[in-house]
């Protein structure tokens, strides 16, 4: 009875795979404009989610910022996010909100990613 129920939810398990990859370097030099680009990729092997429902965002602090689809290559967001001239490193997290079929109705969902870094470095002087 437990090989037999085992062998039934392992491919649940194993279907419900979703991941949100960071495509950001840690680390961009500074630019005159203080927008700096972050992308991130999804990956959802559940057949439940809804992908014209995906609505993805950058989290920095209580400030979020809407993500758009990258138009060369599927699954894959990106935003522009500013930091401030006398900052030197930002703290953000992605927050994909979507809606997933559900018996009475679709119910809306979503998935944080880990906290990551990104570190804005001046520019060195050329060498004389």
């Amino acid at each position: 009875m437990k090989k037999t129920f085992a062998l039934l939810v392992l491919p649940l398990a194993l279907a419900g795979c979703t991941s949100i990859t960071n495509l950001t370097p840690s680390r961009l030099t500074r630019n005159s404009d203080g927008l700096y680009r972050v992308e991130a990729a999804w990956r959802t092997r559940e057949q439940a989610i809804r992908p014209e429902s995906i609505k993805p965002m950058v989290m920095v602090g209580f400030e979020t910022y809407e993500m758009r689809p990258e138009l060369v290559v599927s699954n894959r967001w990106e935003t522009f996010i500013p930091v401030k001239a006398d900052q030197s490193l930002l703290h953000y997290r992605f927050k994909f909100d979507f809606l997933r079929n559900a018996i009475s109705a679709p119910q809306a969902d979503s998935k944080m990613s880990s906290e990551f870094s990104l570190e804005i470095v001046d520019k060195r002087a050329p060498a004389k």
